[in-house]
């Protein structure tokens, strides 16, 4: 992944009412090291760089922030820079990168713009009324990027996850008509690629969520819909526990969602297994501390000492 910071989860029945947080942002540990190649011509003084790391580039940025990318641009340099930014956390920088071809006919850019848009978004110094108009302009990024190429499983999560921010703004109606159209991007998805373990989460979530759907939700969707889409806790293990068969340890919210749904399932002793891996997972964003937490304090609750 690339670009600024993916968020997702709670649960989908909070989805209901909340945003999608960033599960689809893994933690940076696996940033880009080292230098990335670039080649670039800048109009103004005329200078081509070939090689250079992405700190001389910014430095050089901003003494002549008045410069104008060449055309001759490769497509795959940007790729590199933007999937080196999104490693390093940089959204704003992303960002700012990536909205220089927003007119782009090229779908791996666009969903990766999307997914910038949509980590920008969701900064918390972001101000509401810039946030709104981000989550539409993400949506309709991954939009265009399937137009482009349906065979494109990124594009295919990122319109999913995008989707489902566009239904705040919308009325439960629509969130709950969206869910549909959600699930099944996230399916196409993974059939595109099965080895992605953020998209088989995000599955998983889905169930969840719906299995863990309140009954007052649940006659709401009824009344809304004839078939309203419903899951199991069953079904929620099956994709947890595919996401870590293909990375084991990708990511500390499917090893506490591993842990909740065992609980569901009246399994006290896997539930504590994977709770106490939530819990000890190394802490390198706010969302691992989120998840460290929750973790913590569901130990707690079933009697471990923490």
């Amino acid at each position: 992944m690339a670009a600024g910071a993916r968020s997702f989860v709670r649960s989908w029945a909070q989805r209901l009412h909340t945003p999608l947080t960033r599960s689809t942002n893994r933690s940076y540990s696996r940033a880009a090291q080292g230098e990335i190649p670039v080649k670039m011509t800048m109009l103004g003084k005329g200078l081509v760089v070939s090689s250079l790391s992405f700190l001389a580039i910014e430095s050089y940025r901003w003494k002549y922030k008045h410069a104008v990318v060449h055309a001759s641009i490769k497509v795959e340099d940007i790729k590199e820079q933007a999937d080196y930014l999104y490693n390093c956390g940089e959204t704003e920088k992303l960002h700012e990168l990536l909205s220089q071809f927003k007119n782009s006919e090229d779908p791996e850019l666009l969903w990766r713009f999307a997914r910038a848009s949509r980590d920008l978004a969701h900064l918390s110094k972001t101000a509401p009324d810039v946030k709104k108009r981000l989550v539409y302009e993400s949506r309709d990024l991954a939009k265009k990027a399937l137009e482009l190429n349906e065979s494109c499983s990124p594009a295919h999560k990122w319109y999913g996850i995008c989707l489902s921010d566009v239904g705040d703004y919308e009325g439960i109606k629509v969130k709950i008509g969206n869910s549909y159209i959600i699930r099944d991007h996230f399916q196409r998805a993974i059939e595109l690629n099965p080895k992605d373990a953020t998209t088989i989460h995000l599955m998983g979530l889905w169930c969840y969520g719906f299995a863990e759907l309140p009954w007052y939700q649940t006659k709401i969707a009824a009344a809304l819909f004839a078939s309203p889409p419903s899951s199991t806790f069953e079904e929620a293990l099956v994709y947890f526990e595919k996401a870590e068969e293909v990375d084991p340890n990708f990511y500390s919210k499917n090893l506490l969602y591993l842990g909740k749904t065992f609980l569901q399932l009246k399994n006290k002793e896997l539930a504590l297994h994977w709770l106490r891996k939530a819990r000890d997972y190394l802490v390198r964003t706010e969302e691992d501390k989120e998840v460290h937490r929750d973790a913590t304090d569901l130990l707690k609750t079933l009697g471990e000492k923490v």
